[in-house]
């Protein structure tokens, strides 16, 4: 297997490790406060030409990014599932999204226009205009299309991009720059940057070439970067954390909604701020809820990352593994499924769990791991009160036959990203983004672009 290597160093270096094996995959140079600024200044000299290029031109330019991307779409799965342990499946939707998103957004150079509105004594027009440098801090649990829900909308409105990986997951950022450039993409138009959170994300945040921080991650990470780009009232788009629900009642498909609920928890070893860790089951139908439950969590396969029927791999480290399993230390487990043993990487099993009050903390904390909690509820009005008990507002799921509540649970539920019989949070051509401290703005859907620009107003006299 091919690892991209880093341009950096000065740094030190970092072992990037397969989770499923706990084996080294190869080291990697970190950036240190000299490197970075030398990448942002880079990218601001490249800022005046990119902006500058042809609508036409910067569109076919992201079309040939998406190719290059297309053409080595199992490299980078493969890659996933070694720096990250994802499912090989889960790895190639991955890739597969980046190339969609690239292309999705090449369309936009040549419509992000802006307007004529009408008034006296002249002519008034509106232009988009790019903002600058544009920081982009990826996490570990999506390193590919969160990363690409960045760079793709802001390379597209005329920006260009510094880029920082997580240093737990920075080999298919690194391999995409490096396609990055073998497309086309001009030297500094778009650069990743592997380095420390307290050097190279720190420095995105204070640095004044960089116009924008788009942050996913912890809440109280973001937190933090909110308030340093006040300082400089720089823009900021935050995607933190969730304990989102998946609310079933009595007359939903309740086979559907118990075979589908391992899935929406699960998937990516939990490691999602959409997770469906809570899951609100109407009283009347909460016992045979549980029992359709259980061989759907005993049966999901928990398996080596590669294999093709996996569906769900390891954890990313030993710490993240640990910190998860200190929440089952005390907590009423009612069932568990399989895990991997004798590989040394980091496994655990997938767990439902009773939580004792709604002050438990497996039913308030953001777990991040492969738990779900079940607690039972009355009625709409229960059930919209128990959802929205949290802090979080980021994604959940509506299980019902019932379009008319579908609709009213949907509108009283806090949440930035709904489904209804589905556990589906993420479009591409779709706002993606939370409330309360989920976080702030809203990523993909046809108007990222603008998020990414100003809207300059020009009125031009008759006289």
């Amino acid at each position: 297997m091919h690892f991209p290597s880093s341009p950096f160093g000065a740094g030190g270096t970092t072992t990037v490790h397969d989770p499923a094996t706990a084996q080294p995959l190869t080291t990697v140079g970190l950036a240190d406060l000299a490197e970075t600024d030398a990448a942002i200044e880079r990218a601001h000299r490249a800022f005046p030409a990119w902006r500058a290029i042809a609508p036409a031109e910067r569109a076919r330019l992201l079309r040939a990014f998406s190719a290059q991307i297309d053409a080595h779409l199992d490299e980078l799965a493969w890659l996933e599932v070694a720096n990250a342990g994802h499912t090989i499946g889960n790895a190639r939707w991955e890739a597969g999204n980046v190339r969609d998103v690239l292309m999705y957004y090449s369309a936009a150079p040549e419509r992000h226009f802006g307007r004529q509105i009408p008034v006296p004594g002249g002519v008034d027009i509106t232009f988009h205009e790019p903002l600058g440098v544009v920081g982009v801090i990826v996490p570990w649990n999506f390193p590919m299309p969160i990363a690409g829900w960045g760079f793709a909308p802001a390379l597209a409105a005329g920006n260009t991009v510094v880029l920082k990986p997580a240093e737990l997951t920075p080999l298919t950022a690194m391999r995409i720059g490096e396609l990055a450039l073998e497309a086309g993409i001009p030297e500094g138009v778009f650069t990743v940057i592997p380095g420390r959170g307290r050097v190279v994300g720190d420095r995105f945040v204070t640095h004044p070439l960089v116009r924008k921080v788009c942050f996913t991650g912890s809440t109280d990470v973001g937190k933090g970067i909110m308030r340093g780009c006040a300082d400089q009232v720089k823009r900021v788009t935050l995607e933190l954390g969730g304990k989102s629900a998946n609310i079933v009642f009595a007359d939903a498909d309740l086979e559907k909604a118990a075979a589908s609920a391992p899935g929406g928890a699960f998937d990516n070893a939990g490691q999602d701020c959409c997770a469906r860790s809570r899951i609100l089951v109407q009283e009347s139908v909460y016992d045979r809820f549980l029992e359709l439950l259980q061989p759907a969590v005993e049966g999901f396969r928990v398996a080596a990352p590669g294999e093709e029927t996996a569906e769900m791999g390891p954890m990313v480290s030993a710490g993240q593994r640990d910190a998860v399993a200190s929440f089952l230390d005390d907590a009423d487990i009612a069932f568990a499924g399989s895990t991997v043993t004798g590989t040394g990487g980091y496994w655990l099993a997938p767990t439902v769990v009773l939580p004792r009050s709604l002050q438990d903390p497996v039913w308030t904390q953001e777990i991040f791991g492969p738990v779900v909690a079940v607690m039972p509820f009355r009625d709409e009005a229960d059930a919209i009160a128990k959802a929205n008990d949290t802090e979080y507002g980021l994604s959940g799921s509506i299980f019902t036959r019932d379009v008319g509540r579908a609709l009213r649970v949907a509108r009283g539920v806090d949440s930035g990203n709904l489904s209804v019989n589905s556990h589906s949070s993420v479009r591409y051509w779709t706002p993606f983004g939370g409330f309360k401290q989920s976080g702030l703005g809203r990523e993909l859907g046809p108007d990222a672009p603008d998020s990414f620009s100003e809207v300059k107003n020009v009125f031009i006299s008759n006289d």
